[in-house]
C-alpha cells in the first residue's frame, strides 16, 4: 500500500482515509481524461473523412497548441488564485463542448473550431491536478510520496487510454463519429467526479495589488531568475517534442507498412501501456541509474527509435515507436517533480504551465516543418532528419539541466 506506515486511529486515520479517497479521485480522473476513444484513429477520420492532408492535420495541431499557449499560463495563473478544483470542472466543460462539436464538423475549419475549444480544456488541466496531488501530499505532510503518486496517475492516464483504443477501432468501423460519442460521455463522468473533489486549505498569501504584475513577476523568476526551473522547462520541452511529433505521425507510418487498421487500436494500447509501466517505475530506474544516466538513457532510446522508424518499413516496425513511449513515461513524473520541488504553494500551477506553454510553443514553431518534411520527403526521410537533430540537440539540454539541477536532489 502506497501510505503504508503512517496510519493510525481517530483523526490520524480519517486524515490518512482522506488522503487515500483524494489519491484515489485523481487516479480514476486521470485515467478518465485519458480515455480518448478518438485519439488511435483520429488521424485516419481527418485524412478519410475530413479529406486533410499531413500538412493540414500538423496545422490543426499548431491551432491546437496556440489555444493552449495563449490560455496555459492565464490558466494556470487562475488554478493558483481560484483553486485547482475549479480549474479542472472548467475543463471538464469545454471538453464537452469540444468533442460535441465534432459531430457537426465536415471541413478543416469545424476541426479547428473542436480543436481550438479543446486546446482551452487541455489548458485549464495543465498543471492543475498535478498541483492538487502535490498541494494534497503538501497538507498531509508526505510530499515524499509525489514522484511515486505521480507515476501512478500517469499509469492509470496511459491504462485509460489504452482502454479506449482497444475499442477504437470497432467503434469506428461501426460508425466514424462513434468514437467522439463515447468521448462526449467519457467528459460527463470526469465532470462528475471533479465536482466530488476536496482542495487543502490554499495559504494566504496576501492582497495582490496587480494580477499582471503577479503574473509576469512569476514568469520572470521562472525564465530568469531561476536557471534551475528554466533549464527544467527546456529540457522536458525537447523531451515531450521528441515523442510528440509521431502521436500524428505513427498512424500513417502503420498505413506505409501495411498494418491491417484493425491492429491500430491494440498497438495503440500497447504504446500506453509501455508509457504507464515506464511511469509506474521511473522513481525507481531514476534511483538506479542516477540523474545523468536517465540523460543518458533518454538520448538513447529517442535515437534509436528515430533511426529504426526511418530505416524500417516492415510490419513490425511501429515497435520502435515503444521506445519513445518509454521514454514519455520515464521523464514525465522527473521533470515534474523537479519543477514541484522549485515551486511554491503561490506559483506551482503557474509554473507547470509555464512548462506546458514552452511545450506548445516549441511545437507551433516546429509542427508544420516536420508535416511538410513528411508531405514533401516521404516518413523515412523526416524520422533520419529528427534522428540527426535529437542527436545533436539533446545532449545540450541534458547537460544544461544537469548543471544547474547539480546542487538539488532528483527524487
Amino acid at each position: 500500500m502506497l501510505l503504508r506506515g503512517r496510519t493510525g486511529n481517530g483523526h490520524g486515520q480519517d486524515s490518512e482515509d482522506g488522503l487515500r479517497r483524494t489519491l484515489l479521485t485523481l487516479n480514476v480522473f486521470a485515467a478518465l481524461k485519458m480515455t480518448l476513444f478518438p485519439m488511435a484513429i483520429i488521424t485516419l477520420f481527418w485524412k478519410d473523412e475530413i479529406g486533410l492532408t499531413l500538412t493540414e492535420i500538423l496545422t490543426l495541431q499548431v491551432f491546437f497548441s496556440l489555444a493552449s499557449v495563449i490560455m496555459e499560463y492565464p490558466s494556470g495563473y487562475v488554478s493558483d488564485r481560484l483553486g485547482y478544483r475549479w480549474a479542472l470542472i472548467t475543463a471538464c466543460v469545454f471538453g464537452i463542448v469540444g468533442w460535441g462539436w465534432y459531430l457537426v464538423a465536415a471541413t478543416f475549419w469545424g476541426v479547428l473550431v473542436a480543436e481550438l475549444l479543446l486546446g482551452v480544456s487541455y489548458a485549464f488541466i495543465s498543471g492543475s491536478d498535478t498541483a492538487l496531488l502535490f498541494e494534497t501530499l503538501r497538507a498531509k505532510d508526505r510530499v515524499d510520496l509525489y514522484t511515486r503518486c505521480d507515476g501512478r496517475m500517469v499509469g492509470w492516464a496511459q491504462g485509460g487510454e489504452a482502454a479506449g483504443a482497444l475499442f477504437a477501432g470497432l467503434m469506428y468501423a461501426h460508425w466514424p463519429l462513434l468514437p467522439f460519442v463515447a468521448q462526449i460521455g467519457i467528459w460527463t463522468l470526469a465532470l462528475g467526479l471533479c465536482l466530488t473533489l476536496k482542495e487543502p486549505k490554499a495559504e494566504s498569501g496576501g492582497p495582490v495589488v496587480s494580477h499582471l504584475a503577479e503574473a509576469l513577476g512569476v514568469c520572470r523568476f521562472a525564465f530568469r531568475e531561476s536557471s534551475a526551473i528554466r533549464a527544467t522547462i527546456m529540457n522536458g520541452m525537447l523531451l515531450g517534442l521528441a515523442s510528440f511529433y509521431m502521436v500524428w505521425l505513427i498512424q500513417p507510418y502503420m498505413q506505409e507498412c501495411l498494418v491491417p487498421v484493425t491492429w491500430f487500436g491494440p498497438a495503440w494500447a500497447g504504446a500506453n501501456l509501455v508509457v504507464a509501466l515506464a511511469a509506474a517505475n521511473s522513481h525507481r530506474v531514476e534511483g538506479k541509474l542516477g540523474a545523468g544516466g536517465m540523460q543518458t538513457l533518454f538520448f538513447v532510446l529517442i535515437v534509436v527509435a528515430y533511426l529504426g522508424l526511418g530505416t524500417v518499413t516492415a510490419v513490425g516496425g511501429f515497435l520502435f515507436y515503444y521506445l519513445l513511449t518509454a521514454m514519455r513515461g520515464l521523464q514525465g513524473p522527473l521533470m515534474r517533480s523537479r519543477l514541484q520541488a522549485l515551486s511554491s504553494r503561490a506559483n506551482r500551477a503557474s509554473i507547470l504551465s509555464l512548462h506546458s506553454l514552452a511545450f506548445r510553443t516549441g511545437f507551433v514553431a516546429t509542427g508544420p516543418l516536420v508535416g511538410l518534411l513528411a508531405d514533401s520527403f516521404g516518413l523515412s526521410t523526416t524520422f533520419l532528419v529528427l534522428a540527426v537533430f535529437f542527436s545533436l540537440a539533446l545532449p545540450v539540454a541534458g547537460l544544461n539541466f544537469l548543471r544547474h539541477n547539480r546542487s538539488h536532489s532528483l527524487t
